[in-house]
């Protein structure tokens, strides 16, 4: 019988994403996470201790004490002869195509109006970089990039854990992505600790994120010869191939001088073409996400029927 988790999980993704309401009562499951890994921080990132070590042993905690819990929450709804529509639903807060398509698209609504204030609050949501001195090329490439970076680590290798190792294989993918964006840094603070975190989440996101490049190309119809020549020009091993293929659809350039905390750092160029993006660029971007996104349900229909 075909697995329709996967797709159930998708299609409750893409028609509620996590409402707002929802947040405001009860948080979202990776804000769970994110607090076992500020408290394993706390207790064992200090000088005189053995931080690499101590990251390691974070890592592994958080991540199997996360699949763990999902294996007995859907162990729980079998017992509640809930079925596959149990286990959909707890898939479903894992995956966020609806969530990234909400926070991207108030930056072109705003640029389209000319409110680049509006504009610069809405990105600054979405990216890490500085937002208080972009102008509207800048606010509209960092949209951009942020979408098809996070068509990886919240689309793709989500569904791809979910396909491969089921609700405990996408919810330690969460827990390893969470630990990554929390401590997964080159700062001084948790350049040891961290360690473990930024380079596990490398190895989840090996396959993941080549394959979302190659959707996105489908999706776009092109790209594919920026996508192989400058998806190593990220810092990332694995970012730079969606960022590449998106540039690639676009045929614009993205990535280039950004700054940090009032530091500029001065990142190689992915794509050729323009850099002075707009909201139609952005508007662009949203329609190649969409279909990229119709592609993944699609094979994840297959897979379903094939299995």
């Amino acid at each position: 019988m075909p697995d329709p988790v996967p797709l159930a999980a998708l299609a409750l993704d893409a028609a509620i994403g996590w409402p707002a309401a929802l947040y405001a009562r009860v948080g979202h499951p990776v804000g769970g996470v994110a607090r076992a890994i500020a408290a394993c921080e706390a207790r064992w990132n200090r000088p005189g201790r053995p931080r690499r070590l101590a990251g390691v042993v974070t890592v592994a905690i958080v991540v199997g004490g996360t699949a763990l819990v999902a294996a007995a929450a859907e162990a729980a709804a079998r017992a509640l002869h809930l079925g596959w529509i149990g286990t959909a639903l707890l898939a479903w807060p894992a995956l966020a195509q609806r969530s990234l398509y909400d926070h991207v698209r108030p930056v072109a609504t705003a640029l389209e109006r000319g409110d680049l204030d509006a504009a610069r609050t809405a990105v600054a949501m979405i990216v890490g970089r500085d937002t208080a001195a972009l102008d509207d090329a800048g606010v509209a490439r960092a949209a951009v990039e942020s979408l098809s970076e996070s068509f990886c680590d919240g689309v793709a290798a989500p569904l791809f854990w979910l396909l491969v190792a089921g609700l405990p294989g996408v919810w330690a993918y969460k827990a390893i992505n969470t630990a990554d964006s929390l401590i997964g840094h080159r700062e001084e603070r948790w350049r040891l600790f961290g360690w473990a975190a930024a380079r596990v989440d490398d190895l989840a996101n090996l396959l993941p994120a080549r394959l979302g490049g190659v959707v996105i190309c489908l999706a776009g119809g092109g790209g594919w010869r920026v996508m192989w020549r400058d998806a190593r020009r990220h810092a990332s091993p694995n970012a730079g191939w969606t960022e590449a293929a998106m540039a690639g659809v676009l045929g614009v350039r993205l990535a280039g001088p950004v700054s940090y905390d009032g530091i500029t750092v001065d990142k190689p160029w992915i794509g050729a073409g323009t850099a002075a993006l707009d909201a139609r660029d952005i508007r662009r971007a949203l329609r190649v996400y969409v279909r990229a996104c119709a592609l993944l349900w699609i094979v994840a229909g297959v897979i379903a029927w094939a299995r």
